[in-house]
């Protein structure tokens, strides 16, 4: 070669690394929002088995309701009025009653006493990383929603491409190696789970992308009041009035509501302007069978009836709009449900896994090198549930004020520059073994350290252990064709 084209084949070399590490990036921040989908799922039952010690109750009346408003609104004594106070209705997948205004959130007993703040930092953090990333709102929902775009295009183009897929789709050759394995692994769960895929993914961009959209609307057409723009599907709110007046009368407002529409379960009261004229209350009710999140219906002040916003039975753009959420996060069917949201999210993360490490061997038999990519890979598929993992330790040390997003992105970082200064130590084994550790280090603490009493609480603590133990079993399973270690170097097997 001479030396007129050796800069430039070096120039080529720098382009190639850094479009693969692009290429890189998108694939771990679209891993990271499927992993943190599928434990969200349950988040309900997480925010209980992070603070296993509160009571609980499993229903809270309509005079036990007007009570916790009164409480919580006393937990506010001496700071600004609040502006809206929420009332989250017990549930089976969370059988407390949480009153929360614009400074604080507080658990209720049956009779609407304070015992305890809400406090579940972990699970907001997950929630978070899941939603937006940890970035700027606006900026993180674009970011989420058009990622999902994405990967809805990824997975058609995906089965697509391969004209044999169906035909296919039943055959996994599991026996062979590694590589054959895995990219059947990859097709074949690419195709069962295409429904899935498609659901949640365009669900997830209407709510993230939609919501941006609706902040452009405001300021184009409406001088920025996002409830004008929100008004045709969520319905109109009263003018505001400031004036001093009796708190509303939230007991009557639950009892009509049940002599009205008896089905109707009530999930959250939503009291506006508390305190003032210009109040008043709304309750969302879940409908059985229905796959709204709810139907709102409104009262004014002293508990009386002004009828549903009708998500419901109202126009098909607002029964859509109202489904859109339970479709996405698999609020809808119980525990059934939930299972297989997250039996198919961890399928997803597979085909993602998959996908980008069938990709990086690619890149090998090519002559592009990519020990360094495959060890930084590595460290995405299993550093970042044990990062997750080590926030959760990090809330446990320090408290909920402690910062679990910036640890959280601080720690991953790290570890993936770890793995790049040194990819022969950054195998997948190596990892697995080490958030299995972790993982079953944190089911055996908290069943000594918190002592839960609930079954549902216990029964996560044994499913983490589980896969725990899963984990460790299946690095002992001899496997043909992958061979983790050669001469201290990362073959082009490991993933």
């Amino acid at each position: 070669m001479s030396r007129a084209t050796m800069p430039q084949a070096t120039l080529v070399r720098r382009a190639l690394g850094g479009h693969a590490a692009i290429g890189l990036l998108v694939s771990a921040l679209l891993y990271v929002i499927a992993l943190t989908g599928s434990i969200i799922v349950a988040h309900d039952r997480w925010q209980r088995w992070e603070q296993p010690d509160i009571a609980e109750t499993a229903i809270l009346s309509p005079q036990a309701a007007q009570t916790a408003m009164l409480s919580g609104l006393a937990q506010d004594r001496g700071k600004p009025r609040t502006t809206h106070l929420y009332i989250r209705m017990p549930t089976g997948d969370l059988p407390r009653a949480v009153v929360t205004t614009d400074h604080s959130a507080w658990y209720v007993d049956g009779e609407g006493r304070v015992v305890g703040k809400e406090a579940h930092a972990w699970t907001e953090f997950v929630i978070g990383l899941h939603e937006y990333l940890h970035l700027p709102a606006t900026w993180g929902l674009i970011l989420v929603g058009g990622l999902g775009v994405a990967l809805a295009a990824l997975a058609v183009t995906g089965v697509l491409a391969h004209p044999r897929i169906v035909r296919d789709a039943f055959r996994l050759r599991t026996r062979h190696d590694g590589q054959i394995a895995h990219a059947d692994w990859h097709n074949r769960l690419g195709v069962w789970t295409l429904p899935f895929v498609l659901a949640v993914t365009m669900t997830g961009a209407f709510i993230g992308l939609g919501s941006v959209g609706i902040s452009v609307l405001a300021r184009g057409y409406t001088g920025g009041a996002l409830e004008k723009v929100y008004a045709p599907v969520f319905g109109n709110e009263p003018a505001p009035d400031a004036a001093a007046a009796p708190l509303p009368d939230i007991a009557t407002a639950l009892a009509t509501l049940r002599a009205r529409v008896p089905d109707a379960i009530p999930t959250y009261v939503i009291v506006h302007d508390p305190g003032t004229r210009g109040q008043h209350v709304q309750v969302i009710a879940e409908h059985p069978r229905r796959l709204i999140y709810g139907e709102t219906y409104a009262f004014d002040s002293r508990g009386g009836w002004r009828g549903p916003v009708g998500l419901a039975d109202g126009a098909i753009g607002q029964q859509a709009a109202a489904s859109a959420y339970n479709l996405h996060f698999g609020n809808y069917g119980g525990l059934p449900v939930e299972l297989a949201y997250i039996g198919l999210g961890l399928a997803l993360c597979v085909v993602t896994a998959t996908g980008t490490s069938l990709w990086l061997r690619k890149r090998r038999r090519r002559g592009h090198g990519g020990h360094r990519l495959t060890a930084c890979w590595n460290a995405v598929i299993w550093g970042t549930p044990a990062t997750i993992v080590a926030m959760l330790w990090l809330r446990a040390l320090a408290g909920p004020e402690a910062p679990l997003a910036g640890g959280f992105w601080a720690l991953l970082a790290a570890g993936i520059a770890l793995a790049a200064v040194w990819p022969h130590r950054a195998t997948g084994i190596r990892l697995r073994t080490l958030l299995a550790i972790m993982l079953g280090v944190t089911g055996l603490l908290h069943v000594i350290v918190l002592r839960p009493a609930s079954p549902d609480v216990l029964a996560i603590d044994v499913v983490i252990a589980g896969i725990a133990a899963l984990l460790l079993i299946l690095d002992h399973r001899p496997v043909r064709g992958i061979t983790p270690m050669a001469n201290g170097r990362i073959t082009p097997e490991v993933i």
